[in-house]
């Protein structure tokens, strides 16, 4: 950790903007200003963490982080080198990495006006859509871009959550509302919710395409938050709610997810076991419950928000803002999924 020197100073309190311009600019000190993503990271948390500056900027107004993210999202236009098809503007191997930047690139759009952000989302909602399944279980996306393998809920969440967005980011559309009516028509009927009112990772894959009991990740949990939300917002059904608040009390409610009210990975108990994949996951459940929470009367979730930002601020960060893994325990290492986990985390604060 020696090696990773955070840019910002160390705030007063977890539910301030200072505290999280300087859990960004922590963050930031993995930013590679060649390549334009955060090293040290898979390149869908690259996405995340480009989503999270765009959500600040939004949230905050300043338009601090635009050069940066502008710069990111020129350099990630290129052809990628590592998929063999000539994939480039943020089309990638797998629909879920796919689905992650066409929402920083849809959060951009909201943040700046720049359409070319927007009109990237929509190029990479189509390629996605590509990969809907017209032959088994009857639809939803496929993960697997180049197996052509695997309905999981994280792809299909993504899915929900951008077209829902780009509906109510279009002035008179139909297109997207209707693709994200689509998806949550599907994805509700599959059984991907199970019997605890909390989503598993995805289905068999067999023909019977029933759940398929593997972990409750918690970034599943949440995704599927913000994009019930958004539908709600498209189309003032309170079904999307109600099915929003299901998920969300599981978590909340679930001892082994939420022990003593702080969300904890219960599929792997430390960091090692998560590998750099699920060490980003707790930011993003805690995103789409404060997306929900902010559109209820009684803010029914916001307890839960700050009393995990303010474990988070207390035990897991250090002397220069990094955050660890655990956001009960001392701070361990600095990693990017870390990192932007502590940033959507604090940022569900403001």
């Amino acid at each position: 950790m020696s090696s990773v020197k955070a840019r910002g100073v160390i705030a007063a309190g977890p539910s301030d903007v200072d505290t999280v311009r300087a859990a960004i600019e922590a963050m930031n000190a993995f930013y590679n200003e060649t390549t334009g993503l955060w090293d040290t990271s898979p390149w869908w948390q690259s996405g995340v963490a480009l989503r999270a500056v765009a959500e600040y900027m939004l949230v905050t107004g300043s338009e601090e982080y635009a050069p940066m993210a502008a710069f990111t999202v020129d350099t990630q236009r290129a052809p990628l080198d590592w998929w063999p098809e000539g994939g480039g503007e943020f089309r990638a191997d797998s629909t879920d990495d796919t689905g992650w930047w066409a929402l920083a690139l849809a959060s951009l759009y909201e943040a700046t006006g720049n359409s070319t952000y927007l009109d990237l989302a929509k190029v990479d909602e189509a390629y996605m859509y590509d990969y809907w399944n017209t032959t088994t279980c009857g639809g939803g996306l496929i993960w697997s871009i180049r197996t052509r393998t695997y309905h999981n809920a994280i792809s299909n969440e993504l899915y929900l959550e951008l077209t829902a967005k780009l509906h109510n980011l279009i002035p008179g559309d139909t297109f997207y509302l209707n693709q994200a009516l689509k998806e949550w028509d599907w994805f509700n009927a599959t059984g991907m919710i199970n019997s605890k009112g909390l989503v598993n990772d995805g289905l068999t894959e067999d023909d019977s395409c029933v759940n398929n009991g593997q972990p409750v990740w918690s970034y599943n949990q949440g995704v599927v938050l913000a994009g019930l939300v958004e539908l709600w917002t498209a189309t003032d059904d309170v079904s999307y709610i109600d099915a929003a608040r299901s998920i969300a009390d599981a978590v909340v409610n679930d001892a082994s997810l939420s022990p003593n009210g702080i969300l904890t990975e219960a599929a792997c108990a430390t960091a090692e076991e998560c590998e750099s994949n699920g060490t980003a996951f707790k930011g993003i459940f805690i995103r789409g419950l404060a997306k929900l929470n902010a559109v209820l009367d009684d803010h029914p979730y916001q307890s839960y928000i700050r009393k995990n930002a303010q474990s988070a601020y207390d035990n897991s960060r250090n002397s220069t803002d990094f955050y660890g893994f655990s956001w009960q325990a001392a701070f361990d290492n600095g990693t990017i999924g870390r990192q932007v986990s502590a940033v959507d985390l604090l940022l569900s604060t403001l």
